[in-house]
C-alpha cells in the first residue's frame, strides 16, 4: 500500500462540477489500494474576492486579520472536497491547517513552515480515511493563524509528503506538466518529461507559475520527488528531481518571463564600506524580496546601486529608503522606473557550455529588443526588458535555442 499525497489547486476545485471529478480522481486512486490525502487550495477566484472585500471595506486591513478572512476559503474547499467523497461512498475527514499540525513562523500572509507534528493526520490514516487537507495555511506556536504566501498549498503538499513519508507527491493544477516556455506565449513550448530541482527553483523565482518557489526548496531539502501534472486529463506530468549527469547535455531546458517589475537606482551614496548592508538591511526589514542587484562606481566617486522588486513592492521600497538616504548622505537620491519585466533562460547545461549568454543577446538584438539589467547565476541568465516586448523576447530566445526540440542526449 502506497501512501500518495495530491494537491489541487484553485481551478481544479473552481465549481461544483470539478470538485467531483476531484474527488472521483481521490476515490479512483484509494481504490487502486492506496491511501491518499488531499491537500486543497480555495476555489478559483475565492481569495481575490475575500481580499478585495477587505480593501473595500478598510484601506488598510490588519495583515492578522487578512489571515483569518483568507483561510476561510481553503475550509470551504475540503468541506465541499470531503462531502463530494463521502457522497461517493469514500470515507473521508477534512482538516485545517492547525488540525494538521503545521506550525509556521515569521509575518502575517507570509507565514514560513516550522514544523509538522502530523499525529492527527497519521491516526485518521490509520483508521482508513482518505485526508482532504487545507492548504496555504498554518499556526504559530502560539495559536496564531498564517497564511504561507501565494502558492502556499503547494509548500503545504510537499511539506506534508515530508513529515508522513509519502510514496508519490503530485501537485495537480490546470496544466499537465513544466514546459520550456508558457504555452499561451510560446505557441511550440514542448512538456518536459523532468526538470532537476535547481532548474524548477530557478524558473519558479523567474516568473513560472506553475510552482511556488518555496515549495521547491523544501523539496530540493527533504528529498520529496514530485510531479506536476493535470487534474483534468490523466497525462504524463513533468518529474521534479535531483539533477542526473545526462540533464547536462541539455543546455536550457526553459524560459521564463515576469511581469510588473520596478527597478530602484540609488545615486549619491558614499563609496564606504557598510552602505551596501545599510541600504539592504533597510529593505529587509521591510519583507522586501529584491530580485536583480547591481552595484557600481559613478565617474564623480559615489556609488550607484540598482536592483528589481515586484511593482506592488515599490511605495514601501520607498518609504523605508527615504530615512535611510537622508542619514547616509545629503546627496542620495532615489530614481524609479516601472514597466519593465524580467527574462530568464534556465539550464544546468549552462556549467558545461559556452556561448549561451552571445546566443541569447543575439536573438533579442536581432529582434529588436533592448536590454536594461543583467544578472547571472551558474545555471540562469536573466536580463529586463522593456514589459511591452516580453513576449517577443520570450519567442526570440526560445526559438534560439530551439526549445520546441526534443534533446539530442
Amino acid at each position: 500500500m502506497a501512501l500518495i499525497v495530491q494537491k489541487y489547486g484553485g481551478t481544479s476545485v473552481g465549481t461544483l462540477d470539478r470538485i467531483r471529478n476531484v474527488a472521483s480522481r481521490l476515490k479512483r486512486t484509494r481504490d487502486e489500494g492506496n491511501q491518499v490525502v488531499a491537500v486543497v487550495s480555495a476555489m478559483s477566484g475565492v481569495t481575490d474576492g475575500l481580499l478585495k472585500m477587505a480593501r473595500d471595506l478598510s484601506e488598510n486591513p490588519s495583515e492578522r486579520e487578512l489571515d483569518v478572512l483568507v483561510s476561510t476559503g481553503e475550509q470551504q474547499s475540503i468541506a465541499l472536497v470531503t462531502m463530494a467523497l463521502q457522497d461517493q461512498g469514500v470515507e473521508a475527514a477534512s482538516i485545517t491547517g492547525r488540525q494538521a499540525g503545521i506550525f509556521t513562523t515569521g509575518s502575517h500572509t507570509r507565514g514560513r513552515i516550522l514544523n509538522i507534528e502530523p499525529q492527527m493526520m497519521q491516526g485518521y490514516l490509520d483508521e482508513g480515511k482518505t485526508l482532504v487537507v487545507a492548504g496555504f495555511q498554518g499556526v504559530t506556536p502560539d495559536g496564531q493563524i498564517h497564511t504561507l504566501g501565494r502558492g502556499g498549498s503547494d509548500l503545504t503538499a510537499i511539506a506534508i509528503s515530508a513529515a508522513l513519508k509519502a510514496d508519490v507527491c503530485q501537485i495537480l493544477t490546470d496544466v499537465d506538466g513544466v514546459y520550456t516556455c508558457d504555452p499561451r506565449i510560446v505557441k511550440n513550448a514542448r512538456k518536459l518529461p523532468e526538470i532537476s530541482y535547481d532548474e524548477m527553483l530557478e524558473m519558479a523565482s523567474s516568473g513560472s507559475k506553475v510552482m511556488q518557489s518555496r515549495s521547491v526548496e523544501f523539496a530540493k531539502k527533504f528529498g520529496v520527488v514530485f510531479e506536476v501534472r493535470s487534474s483534468l486529463n490523466d497525462n504524463p506530468g513533468t518529474l521534479v528531481l535531483e539533477e542526473h549527469p545526462d540533464m547536462e547535455n541539455v543546455v536550457i531546458r526553459g524560459v521564463s518571463i515576469e511581469r510588473s517589475q520596478a527597478r530602484v537606482t540609488i545615486t549619491g551614496i558614499p563609496d564606504e564600506p557598510g552602505m551596501s548592508g545599510t541600504i539592504l538591511g533597510a529593505l529587509g526589514d521591510a519583507e522586501i524580496n529584491l530580485d536583480m542587484i547591481v552595484s557600481n562606481i559613478a565617474h564623480d566617486g559615489y556609488a550607484r546601486h540598482s536592483f528589481t522588486m515586484h511593482s506592488n513592492d515599490l511605495a514601501k521600497a520607498q518609504a523605508a529608503l527615504k530615512p535611510v538616504l537622508a542619514a547616509l548622505s545629503a546627496d542620495a537620491k532615489i530614481e524609479t522606473d516601472v514597466g519593465i519585466a524580467k527574462l530568464s533562460a534556465v539550464g544546468i547545461g549552462m556549467r558545461s557550455h559556452s556561448g549561451v549568454a552571445s546566443t541569447m543577446f543575439k536573438a533579442l538584438g536581432d529582434a529588436g529588443i533592448n536590454i536594461g539589467m543583467i544578472s547571472t547565476s551558474e545555471i540562469k541568465i536573466a536580463v529586463t526588458v522593456d514589459e511591452t516586448r516580453i513576449e517577443d523576447a520570450a519567442r526570440a530566445v526560445h526559438d534560439a535555442f530551439e526549445l520546441d526540440k526534443e534533446p539530442v542526449r
